[in-house]
């Protein structure tokens, strides 16, 4: 019993050093999102769908349900690390009541300012985010012959 208590301990003592080390680096919304993702899984029902695969290996996937010519509900799946994650999460937050003519203009950069930063060599999770969004776009237009808004 007394072995798995120190384990234990030592689980506890590991993560918290990470945790301190991960704040250094990543934004405290880039952590929150990381650790608690929102809308992550699979929609039912989407009418747009997205997949990219980015140049470090990781994909994922945006799926859209876009009524009345806005998005209803948006979520993500990716097999990315925790930055991925959050900007799956972030992504799938932003879009919620936008046009396809405002997803369209969705940026890498803008993710980037919504989560506080990403550091260089995480900076790929963002543009994958994007291009998944841009395909689940496209696709929802093409599926629907639909024109973005016009200007």
């Amino acid at each position: 019993m007394n072995k798995e208590k120190n384990l234990e301990i030592l689980a506890k003592e590991i993560e918290a050093a990470l945790l301190e080390d991960a704040r250094k680096t990543y934004s405290p919304r880039v952590l929150e999102l990381s650790r608690h993702p929102t809308n992550l899984g699979a929609l039912e029902k989407a009418n747009g769908f997205g997949v990219f695969r980015g140049i470090c290996g990781d994909t994922m996937k945006i799926y859209l349900r876009i009524e009345g010519g806005k998005v209803r509900e948006a979520k993500f799946e990716t097999d990315g690390c925790g930055p991925t994650l959050a900007c799956g999460s972030a992504i799938t937050e932003m879009v919620r009541g936008k046009t396809t003519k405002q997803l369209l203009k969705f940026s890498p950069a803008g993710l980037l300012k919504d989560l506080g930063g990403l550091p260089e060599s995480h900076l790929h999770c963002a543009i994958l985010a994007v291009n998944a969004l841009q395909c689940a776009v496209a696709n929802y237009l093409f599926l629907n012959q639909a024109q973005p808004q016009r200007l």
